[in-house]
């Protein structure tokens, strides 16, 4: 049986038991293997161009085409389509998004959406480790690599935790190194949930994607040392252009 011979590509490459293949899954496959050859950045031919090549209708090649670009295997520049470089791999674990991304050799940062200052509502309460009423910081910044837009972050702390943090901190810096290092608290665990969903138009208005464009959601609920809870973060992740690793090992 013609079995796909690369490790973790569909076996038969997709191709359903009774062998009818979609047409636009076939340019799909031909158009992958242009990605292939052209290599990051390299610019993929016209819609027009490609439906004469392959003799297929535009409307085919345009939905092949989408599907590379939710997959992150293409990227939009301008008007036309490249190829898009390979994914961030963002580790499950309490390393900062910081250091994720410059272990990758990519440049991280952040821009600050808003930094505002609530009362804390009941159901908030346990996850951050303050009373109901208490005062809150929610800061919400947009995540960078090389100064392209990759994700949306929701970061909730007790101002007992962080008086000053409207002072004190760079919104372009590590939040975990400012905790460590300015406040002298160390992460000790953290709960993690992740799942898949489509942003709001305004979260995808600040990432700068499409609404339909696929989002990792991070819910990450950490405490310190001593156990006691710290701060609850929502971070939604671009789907083209994130995957997540980690080591699984054995319980007894």
């Amino acid at each position: 049986m013609n079995y796909q011979s690369t490790p973790g590509a569909p076996v038969r490459s997709g191709v359903p038991e009774h062998g009818r293949v979609p047409k636009y899954y076939a340019v799909k496959a031909k158009l992958a293997l242009m990605v292939d050859e052209l290599g990051e950045g390299g610019p993929l031919p016209t819609e027009r161009d490609l439906a004469v090549r392959y003799e297929v209708s535009r409307e085919t090649v345009r939905q092949a085409i989408r599907e590379l670009l939710l997959e992150g295997r293409l990227r939009r520049r301008g008007r036309g389509t490249v190829v898009a470089g390979p994914k961030l791999e963002q580790p499950l674990s309490l390393a900062s998004y910081t250091e994720g991304v410059r272990r990758q050799g990519r440049r991280p940062g952040r821009t600050l959406i808003s930094l505002d200052r609530f009362p804390c509502p009941e159901a908030l309460a346990p996850e951050v480790g303050a009373e109901r009423g208490e005062p809150v910081w929610h800061m919400e910044r947009v995540l960078l690599a090389d100064d392209e837009r990759v994700g949306l972050e929701s970061t909730y702390v007790s101002e007992a935790r962080a008086p000053r943090l409207d002072v004190d901190f760079d919104p372009d810096s590590s939040f975990y190194a400012y905790l460590h290092d300015r406040l002298g608290i160390a992460f000790g665990d953290a709960d993690e949930r992740i799942e898949t969903v489509l942003a709001t138009p305004r979260e995808a208005l600040l990432v700068g994607t499409p609404p339909a464009l696929p989002m990792l959601l991070l819910h990450r609920v950490s405490r310190d040392t001593d156990g006691r809870p710290l701060e609850r973060v929502r971070t939604l992740y671009r789907g083209d252009r994130f995957s997540f690793t980690t080591h699984l090992g054995r319980q007894d």
